[in-house]
Order: structure tokens, then sequence, then C-alpha cells
């Protein structure tokens, strides 16, 4: 398997041990205020991570390394902001513009992506 796609699968595995801790405390405290920004932990950081690694991973694909590894920067950053940030805004300790900051590089990770399926279109060469 590509470095990048065991970057991929650490990152993705983390975030979901987070975010399963994150529920756990929401289930135990009853307090299920913050349950937008678990939902965005899970959805971007275990499962959008999980879907680019195992892209990455899958034979024949072709790809720039350099691309995916910006691309496994840029998705797993803005993961990690969505889930910082996002409680934040949601406690309305900070204004929803915060969030640039995560969607940005959240964004790009997925343009980068796309970039890379997109590159598959053409034949391999013979």
């Amino acid at each position: 398997m590509p470095r990048v796609s065991v970057a991929f699968f650490t990152a993705a595995a983390l975030a979901a041990l987070c975010g399963m801790a994150w529920g756990t405390h929401m289930g135990m405290t009853g307090d299920h205020s913050l349950s937008p920004a678990h939902a965005h932990l899970n959805l971007l950081g275990w499962v959008t991570l999980s879907i680019m690694g195992g892209f990455y991973a899958l034979p024949g694909v072709r790809y720039s390394p350099k691309l995916a590894w910006a691309n496994f920067g840029l998705s797993t950053i803005g993961a990690v902001l969505m889930g910082v940030l996002l409680p934040q805004v949601l406690m309305q300790k900070m204004t929803g513009q915060v969030m640039m900051a995560a969607e940005l590089p959240t964004i790009l990770g997925l343009l980068l992506f796309i970039a890379a399926v997109v590159g598959n279109w053409r034949k391999a060469p013979a």
C-alpha cells in the first residue's frame, strides 16, 4: 500500500477515535449541542479521509505523489480545524466567519482529489 494511503488511513482512524470519544461523552452527559461538529469530524475525518486513502491504494490508479500528499495535508488540516473551530462557533465563542480557516483547506483538498480522480480518465500508456 502506498505510504500516502497509510497516512490517510492513520489520520482517518485517529479522527474516528476522537469522534467516538466525543460521541461517548455526549451520550454520557446528555448534552448533544455539539453534535453538528461531531458529525463533521466523523464525515470529513473518518469517512472522507478513508475514501481518499482507499482511492490512492487502488491497483492501476495513476497519480502524482506531490498532488496526493498535498491532498492529504489540506484534507487532514481541514478536518482537524473543522473539529476544533465548529464547536467554538456553535457555542457562540467565535463567529461563523472563522470557519473559512477550516473550509478553505477542505475544499482545496477535495479539488486536488478530484484532479487525481479525473487524471485517471485518460487511457493508460500502452
